[in-house]
C-alpha cells in the first residue's frame, strides 16, 4: 500500500523534476499510489512528438523508462496547508545546453554555499551527489540499460564510502578506549608511585636503623679487641715475670749449692 509521508517542501535541487501534482488533502489520503499523468505535447520535446504516431509498443517502453526512473529516483512527497503533494523527476530527455547549465548551476552552488574546495565537505558531497543524480536521469532516459550500469556504480560508491565512515568510527572508538586505558593505567601507575615511594622510605629508615646496629657493634668488637689485646699483654708480662722470677731462683739456687761446694 502507498503510504506517503508528512514532509516540508523540499528544497532545490540539481535533480530536474515535473511539476508538483496535488494528489489528496490531509483528511482524505488515498491508499493507492496514483499513476504519474502524461507530460502534454511539445515541439521541443522529441518524446512528445512521437506520442501521437506511435503504438502500443512505444507507450509500453516509456512507461518502462519512467518506471525505472521512479524506481532510480524516487518522487519527492510533502504536505502543505493540509494538502499532499508528489512530485516526480522528469522524464524530459536533456540538450547539450541542459548539460551546461547543469554544470553551471552546480558550480554557482558551491559558491554559494560555501563548499571547501578540499577536504571533508558535507556539503560539496550533497551537490555533486544530486549532479550525479541528474546524470543519471538524463543517461536513463536515452538508454536504461546504461542508466541502471550507473545506479549500480553509485550504489558501490555510497556502500564504499559508508564502510569508510564506519571504519572510521571503529577507529574513533577505539582511540577513546584506549585513551580511557591509557588514563586508567596513568593513574594505577601513579598509585604504584606513591606506593614504591613509601617501600622506599620505609627501607631508608631500616637502613639508617641497621646503620645504627652496625656501627654500635663496630664500637663493641673494637672494644672487645682492645680488651683482648690488653688481657693477651698482661698474660704475656705475667709470663715473662714468672720466667724471669723462676730464672732468677735458679741461679740462686746454682750459687747456693756452689757454695756449699766451695767452702
Amino acid at each position: 500500500a502507498f503510504q506517503p509521508l508528512a514532509m516540508l517542501p523540499p528544497s532545490v535541487s540539481l535533480v530536474a523534476f515535473d511539476s508538483p501534482i496535488l494528489i489528496a488533502t490531509a483528511k482524505a489520503k488515498t491508499a493507492t499510489k496514483p499513476a504519474k499523468p502524461s507530460a502534454p505535447p511539445s515541439a521541443s520535446s522529441p518524446v512528445s512528438k512521437n506520442q501521437g504516431i506511435t503504438n502500443g509498443s512505444g507507450g509500453e517502453a516509456a512507461s518502462k523508462t519512467e518506471d525505472i526512473l521512479n524506481s532510480i529516483l524516487p518522487p519527492r512527497e510533502w504536505t502543505e496547508d493540509g494538502q499532499l503533494w508528489v512530485q516526480y523527476v522528469s522524464s524530459t530527455p536533456a540538450t547539450r545546453l541542459d548539460v551546461i547549465n547543469l554544470q553551471e548551476d552546480l558550480d554557482r552552488k558551491l559558491q554559494q554555499r560555501q563548499a571547501r574546495e578540499t577536504g571533508i565537505c558535507p556539503v560539496r558531497e550533497e551537490l555533486y551527489v544530486q549532479a550525479f543524480d541528474e546524470i543519471i536521469r538524463q543517461v536513463t532516459i536515452n538508454c536504461a540499460e546504461r542508466g541502471l550500469l550507473l545506479l549500480r556504480v553509485r550504489d558501490e560508491i555510497r556502500m564504499t564510502i559508508a564502510a569508510y565512515q564506519t571504519l572510521y568510527e571503529s577507529c574513533i572508538a577505539f582511540g577513546m578506549r584506549k585513551a580511557l586505558l591509557a588514563e586508567q593505567y596513568k593513574v594505577e601507575m601513579k598509585n604504584k608511585i606513591v606506593q614504591l615511594e613509601g617501600e622506599t622510605t620505609d627501607l631508608k629508615r631500616q637502613i639508617e636503623e641497621l646503620k645504627v646496629i652496625l656501627h654500635f657493634f663496630s664500637f663493641i668488637s673494637k672494644q672487645c679487641c682492645r680488651f683482648w689485646s690488653l688481657s693477651l699483654v698482661c698474660n704475656r708480662r705475667s709470663v715473662t715475670r714468672r720466667r724471669r722470677k723462676k730464672q732468677k731462683g735458679e741461679r740462686w739456687r746454682r750459687r747456693s749449692i756452689k757454695r756449699r761446694c766451695n767452702p
